[in-house]
């Protein structure tokens, strides 16, 4: 499998569309620009469903892949390793804020497990029959995955791209549920960014003291050292630092820019995920829209490589999805102004039209002129009179 392959598949938003969404913005009864950034984001989805006026987001879902990755067991995050699961039975029973915000906005929520670290019987038949493996190696001194298990991975987040454009969803929610999982994201980033470990490496979604940020800096530093010699391959890559949830989220991007299904990034894993997809196929990013600045110094650094602008920056960083949740709907209020706001009553011409003249004001027009004829016929016989 070859990921540069994408690179012949995906094709940008249609750009003759999005020029007739332009030219109707133009239009509209409100002035172009006191709309801020939601005529740019009305444009934009226009575009990618090649529609003019755009159609409502309709079918939206969050899409969230847990894993388990072994590099928590340096300490380098604020919960135990092996802990996802808690994580996923805690959206599952509605009890954390993704579920929360997904009850208030009526999105259906989808867990893909690709990587926990627990038995299968814990949780439903349709979240774990998806897991690549059990858990991730500890990337700062062995492979997260095998190749096989990486292309495996990979082709996993194609099928559930597959399967959602296939259900008619119109706009992805992407987050994850992992533990350890901004410390391979963070290397990932470093390694396609060609910066050092200290330069990415932040918080986490739980918060970690002076301490444990040492320990996840020296993580990421050795982590580092094992990816650079295979920058040139994006898939053994995400084998040697990535993990099973991370080669899926790649996957499922590069899929979902194929199928010509928007996608709404999260935190630093999804856009870590989307920096390796970028690298396979450079038009990718253009389906992508950055949902919210978490505070991670690595997903800032991604997200300008990408150049893709955060819509909302409110300082969540709980993860799993809840920050490009809230942006949510701002997408779908940018969508239903530039489809149901009117346009401009056509302006009055300029010159009034000429009335047709009716007979008497034409006799009545031409009357100084006969007696002006008749004057001028006089003159002669007057000077004539006056000679004899």
């Amino acid at each position: 499998m070859n990921l540069d392959d994408f690179s012949d598949l995906i094709e940008r938003p249609d750009g003759g569309v999005r020029r007739d969404a332009e030219e109707r913005r133009e239009r509209l009864a409100v002035p172009v620009g006191a709309l801020g950034r939601l005529d740019e984001l009305g444009e934009w989805l226009s575009a990618a469903q090649q529609s003019v006026p755009v159609k409502p987001v309709g079918q939206p879902r969050v899409v969230l892949f847990a894993g388990d990755h072994g590099v928590a067991e340096l300490e380098v995050s604020g919960r135990a390793a092996g802990t996802a699961y808690d994580l996923v039975r805690a959206v599952l029973d509605g009890a954390s804020p993704v579920a929360v915000l997904a009850r208030c906005f009526s999105v259906p929520v989808r867990i893909v497990d690709a990587g926990l670290d627990c038995d299968p019987e814990l949780l439903p038949e349709a979240v774990v029959r998806h897991r690549v493996r059990r858990g991730s190696g500890r990337i700062d001194v062995e492979d997260a995955l095998t190749a096989e298990e990486a292309e495996q991975a990979v082709r996993l987040g194609m099928r559930i791209a597959d399967e959602e454009a296939d259900s008619g969803t119109d706009l992805v929610v992407l987050g994850d549920l992992s533990v350890g999982g901004t410390t391979a994201a963070s290397t990932l980033i470093a390694a396609l960014c060609g910066t050092d470990a200290s330069v990415v490496t932040g918080r986490g979604g739980a918060g970690i003291d002076d301490l444990a940020w040492m320990r996840k800096c020296a993580a990421i530093r050795d982590a580092l050292r094992r990816a650079r010699p295979v920058l040139g391959d994006q898939l053994e890559l995400l084998a040697a630092v990535g993990g099973a949830d991370l080669a899926a989220m790649t996957g499922f991007l590069l899929q979902s820019a194929v199928r010509r299904m928007p996608v709404v990034l999260d935190g630093v894993v999804s856009a870590a995920c989307a920096l390796v997809a970028q690298r396979a196929a450079f038009r990718a990013p253009d389906w992508w829209l950055a949902g919210q600045l978490s505070g991670e110094p690595a997903q800032l650094k991604a997200l300008d490589r990408m150049a893709l602008t955060p819509l909302l920056d409110h300082g969540v960083t709980v993860g799993e999805g809840s920050g490009a949740l809230l942006a949510l709907p701002l997408v779908q209020a940018a969508a239903a102004l530039a489809a149901e706001l009117p346009e401009r009553a056509p302006e009055p011409s300029a010159e009034p039209a000429e009335s047709p003249e009716s007979p008497e004001s034409s006799a009545a027009a031409s009357e100084p002129a006969s007696l002006e004829k008749e004057a001028a016929a006089e003159e002669p016989s007057k000077a004539a009179d006056t000679t004899a």
